[in-house]
């Protein structure tokens, strides 16, 4: 494992544990198992260790969907494989939704980076096959940018807001874990039954 590697999967765990605003690069350099003068040289600070962090989870994700985007698959089968495909890799990286929406709280023009980038998840091929079923009569007459929006909701938001579904609930962490395995099946027959003809 390189350096950075090291660095990278060291930084996930502690801005896991702690947040951004807990965490601390001598922490990070610790669990990497480098002083903190090598991880000053590889990241200046702790801001631009994090958006590498980001960065790289969103450059691991952004693919995964796109395949899923531009398959051949029909799009109840493209929202099964969406919701499985997102809540694994989010239960893999679960600090990557509250990050997120702190970035776009504290350094918007960062989050615009990555939305703006070419690797970017691109829905324009499945609200054309939106439309298409819906010209078919295979799915319900809907705005197709509200369907895609409402599954990117119903898989994100427990993700962005799981301190408050924990505390709700009053559930264990492992509790919420087996809850997200649980609706990478039931937003997809969910969505898929308030939908189809």
């Amino acid at each position: 494992m390189t350096t950075e590697e090291k660095i990278f999967d060291a930084a996930r765990i502690v801005f896991q544990k702690k947040g951004f605003a807990g965490a601390r690069m001598q922490e990070i350099a610790d669990e990497a198992g480098i002083n903190k003068a090598m991880l000053h040289y590889c990241f200046k600070n702790k801001q631009s260790l994090f958006e590498a962090v980001l960065m790289k989870a969103f450059s691991q994700l952004a693919p995964q969907v796109n395949l899923i985007f531009s398959s051949n698959e029909s799009i109840f089968d493209k929202i099964r494989q969406f919701t499985h495909s997102y809540i694994t890799f989010v239960i893999e990286h679960p600090f990557l939704p509250q990050f997120v929406i702190q970035e776009m709280n504290n350094n918007p023009e960062f989050v615009m980076q990555f939305l703006n980038h070419e690797k970017r998840p691109n829905p324009n091929l499945m609200i054309a096959q939106i439309e298409a079923e819906m010209a078919a009569g295979i799915i319900k007459p809907l705005p197709p940018k509200q369907l895609l929006l409402d599954i990117f909701s119903l898989t994100i938001f427990p993700f962005a807001a799981q301190t408050m579904v924990k505390g709700m609930f009053q559930i264990s962490n492992d509790e919420f874990e087996q809850m997200m395995e649980e609706r990478k099946t039931t937003i997809a027959e969910h969505i898929i039954n308030s939908i189809k003809r």
